[in-house]
């Protein structure tokens, strides 16, 4: 069996804890719980033919008081950026984290999610914004750990990139 490790990679608050909770157990949760540290859990998932047991870092959020361990990255196949499309700056804080992670462990596969989609009223991220990521080479996928959209689609995604598929 393959065993990966995929890491949880964004501001505070942007939902990584609950895209993984949608992942895994394929639920949701209103209640907002700070991560402190590192949360592990772990999804076994078929790929074609193969068995990939991936090992979900979900790491704490970055803020201006706190900053992401990229000590944590060491070891990682790959990883998901999230932003919040309600709140900008996130996009400014995942641009630095992709900076920062590509620095500390080199060009490994990683997807960019747009999280909260189901409150696209609210989005201050515009098409444009999209459109100029998406043209570097960056996957980009929306979503929403609220109703589960695109939240399959990324992680699979993010799998097939680093099995090379």
């Amino acid at each position: 069996m393959i065993q990966k490790k995929v890491c949880m990679l964004g501001a505070f608050a942007v939902g990584k804890t609950s895209l993984v909770s949608r992942y895994v157990r394929s639920i949701f949760s209103d209640k907002y719980y700070t991560t402190v540290g590192v949360k592990i859990d772990k999804k076994l998932v078929s790929v074609g033919e193969k068995e990939v047991n991936l090992i979900l870092w979900d790491l704490a959020g970055e803020d201006e008081y706190q900053k992401v361990h990229m000590s944590y990255l060491r070891g990682a196949s790959g990883y998901l950026l999230v932003v919040d499309g309600t709140r900008p700056a996130t996009l400014e804080t995942a641009l630095r984290l992709q900076k920062s992670a590509a620095e500390a462990v080199g060009d490994i596969p990683f997807v960019l999610i747009l999280n909260k989609s189901d409150l696209t009223d609210d989005w201050e991220i515009d098409g444009t914004t999209v459109e100029e990521i998406a043209s570097r080479g960056w996957p980009v996928i929306r979503g929403s750990a609220k109703t589960g959209e695109g939240v399959e689609e990324s992680f699979s995604l993010l799998v097939r990139k680093i099995l090379g598929e």
